[in-house]
């Protein structure tokens, strides 16, 4: 709690200077914004730390993951070197394969039946988006990276309908970016060891990965 209103002090500052000075940042928006202006401050916080996550941590972890993924799938490493075209199918399959988050919870608001199983009125309900995205009635040899298979963008990581994630184009955007100049500046970039992985059930991530990278 202490480390929560040290935050909400910081960008309650951060706020205020965005006011009197706006910039062309996030903040200044919703200082600005006719639906975020006067948003209370815990609220405004709750947004932040919102962002905070879903724009950090699973686009970082993901971006882990291609290195690793592509270490342990090394034929496919050599295919994507050998045509940087295949980047634009890379970002949805290691999305797919990495899956940032592995599940969302949701309670029951009725008695019902899912899939053949009854679901009782305030249930918790996990959606596994790790079991959809290795399904292999939906994605062959799910278990691995295949830069070229053709139905990598059903994938469910940035969730579906009115909850898909209104971050995922920027998402995309920088992991594909990430790879566009990595292939342009680095020969490869080789796994030393395992990855060190985040302790916990929601994140899906890591906190530690040894690399050699190789310059041009």
């Amino acid at each position: 709690m202490e480390e929560l209103l040290e935050c909400l002090a910081y960008f309650e500052r951060l706020w205020v200077e965005r006011l009197e000075n706006p910039g062309s940042d996030l903040v200044s928006m919703l200082a600005h914004g006719e639906a975020t202006k006067d948003m209370e401050p815990l609220d405004h916080l709750g947004n932040l730390l919102l962002l905070i996550v879903g724009g950090n941590d699973t686009t970082r972890n993901t971006m882990t993951s291609s290195v690793y993924g592509l270490n342990k799938y090394p034929d496919q490493y050599d295919k994507l070197i050998a045509d940087p075209g295949l980047i634009s199918n890379l970002v949805p399959e290691i999305i797919r394969w990495q899956t940032p988050l592995s599940y969302m919870r949701r309670t029951a608001n009725n008695d019902c039946e899912i899939g053949g199983k009854q679901i009782r009125k305030n249930d918790q309900i996990l959606m596994w988006y790790l079991s959809a995205n290795r399904d292999e009635t939906v994605f062959d040899n799910a278990d691995a990276i295949d830069l070229e298979r053709h139905n990598a963008d059903r994938h469910l990581s940035f969730g579906y309908g009115i909850h898909f994630c209104m971050g995922s184009r920027l998402a995309e955007m920088q992991l594909r970016v990430l790879w566009e100049e990595v292939l342009q500046r680095f020969e490869r970039i080789e796994v030393q060891a395992e990855p060190e992985r985040t302790f916990s059930a929601f994140v899906h991530g890591y906190t530690n990965l040894p690399v050699k990278v190789t310059r041009r």
